[in-house]
């Protein structure tokens, strides 16, 4: 086989739906986990799992740099490594240091992972035979992790019915297996060229911050990543608080969401093909809003259509989601020099960090003044970065516009 071929396709993307069973896994549990194992109280695990998230700030940059350097598996496979063993480690755990330590080197793995995987997954891409374009090859690593998710989640759950400190610890340990699992399978199956970064002229992170079209792009991108966070972390408040619904509204919601996301994702990109990726966007920002003003209109205590239009609502929500997440990431690698694709993807992923960082303070600031506000507040912002990718379009190079891309011979 050619060095510059890609192979073990079916493998990488088993190894991805192992690594987010990891992730479904412990999931459910969080803060939990280290609020029943230790006597740590809880607010301050609070602030010792955020300060481990906040020191990873800096690591896309140099995942980024490595991985124009070294390639990206290798790093894929060691921030599995690094969760693996971090996973590992949370059952020996007993006091504030430990749970610094332990989380710290989880979020630095999860970090180096979401900086690199794009990228290795587009340089698989490009030594695949295979015809798929990079928004297919994205939606089918999508829809595999969002069903790793799923079956983390469903493990966990059915498992911590009886709650105990031991089963706990199970879980923790399994979770460690499942990425370390994951690593062996890469390290040793997958291989794809880096043609892409040994060609072209060096381009350094000056130079991407006066790249006007993926500059403006990944600021635009933070409120559809807002978006896309928005159902899980919002839902359960809005049904019990918002809508005085019961609490059992909320799992099924989000699971029928998870199951359309994992079954969608590859058959909607395919029928999206023909149409430019800034008007794919464009639509999905459409749905969010639209969905976002179903849920603001949402009356409290009238259950009995309201359920009804919640179930339909949420769909506006997962129809825009199962486009945008391959699409962005297509758009965003089209828009990288090939030399530099590892940085651009890495600083790409940003505008998910700054969301992840700011979306719990504006959901719960707006829905303490009114139940209807975050929805309207998202909504606006949605219209907005709609009107910004169709100003963006001007600018695009046609070449990033195609959602398809050229057979292979």
């Amino acid at each position: 086989m050619s060095v510059n071929r890609s192979r073990g396709g079916v493998v990488l993307l088993s190894a991805l739906v192992l690594d987010s069973t990891g992730n479904g896994m412990f999931q459910p549990l969080s803060l939990f986990y280290f609020f029943k194992l230790t006597p740590v109280s809880l607010p301050l695990i609070g602030v010792l799992v955020s300060l481990a998230t906040v020191l990873t700030l800096p690591v896309p940059v140099l995942a980024g740099w490595l991985a124009d350097r070294v390639g990206p598996l290798p790093l894929v496979v060691a921030s599995q490594v690094a969760q693996g063993i971090g996973y590992l480690t949370f059952g020996q755990v007993h006091g504030p240091v430990g749970i610094f330590l332990s989380s710290s080197l989880v979020s630095i793995g999860v970090r180096f992972f979401w900086s690199t995987v794009f990228t290795a997954i587009a340089d698989f891409s490009d030594g695949s035979t295979s015809t798929m374009s990079k928004d297919s090859w994205y939606a089918w690593a999508n829809m595999t992790r969002t069903g790793g998710l799923g079956i983390g989640g469903l493990i966990t759950t059915l498992a911590v019915a009886g709650g105990s400190d031991a089963l706990y610890r199970v879980i923790s340990n399994s979770s460690g297996a499942c990425f370390l699992a994951a690593a062996v399978a890469i390290a040793v199956f997958v291989r794809a060229p880096r043609r892409a970064h040994e060609t072209g002229e060096a381009v350094g992170y000056a130079t991407m911050l006066r790249d006007r079209p993926f500059v403006a792009f990944t600021a635009i991108n933070t409120v559809f990543a807002v978006s896309t966070g928005m159902l899980s972390l919002g839902l359960l408040l809005f049904v019990t608080q918002g809508l005085g619904g019961p609490t059992w509204l909320t799992p099924p919601v989000l699971a029928g969401n998870t199951i359309l996301l994992a079954l969608l994702g590859a058959p909607v990109i395919k029928r999206v093909a023909p149409y430019r990726r800034t008007r794919v966007l464009v639509a999905a920002g459409g749905l969010w809003a639209a969905w976002c003003l179903a849920f603001a209109l949402l009356p409290p205590n009238q259950l009995g259509w309201v359920i009804p239009a919640l179930i339909v609502a949420t769909l506006l929500y997962t129809a825009a989601d199962v486009m945008h997440a391959p699409v962005s990431m297509g758009l965003a690698t089209a828009l990288s020099p090939a030399a530099a694709r590892g940085r651009y993807l890495a600083v790409f992923q940003y505008s998910f960090t700054i969301a992840n960082m700011i979306a719990p303070a504006f959901f719960s600031i707006l829905f303490a003044l009114h139940r209807s506000l975050p929805w309207l507040a998202l909504g606006a912002l949605n219209l907005a970065a709609l009107a910004g990718m169709l100003m963006l379009e001007r600018i695009v190079p046609a070449s990033a516009q195609r959602v398809a891309e050229p057979a292979r011979s």
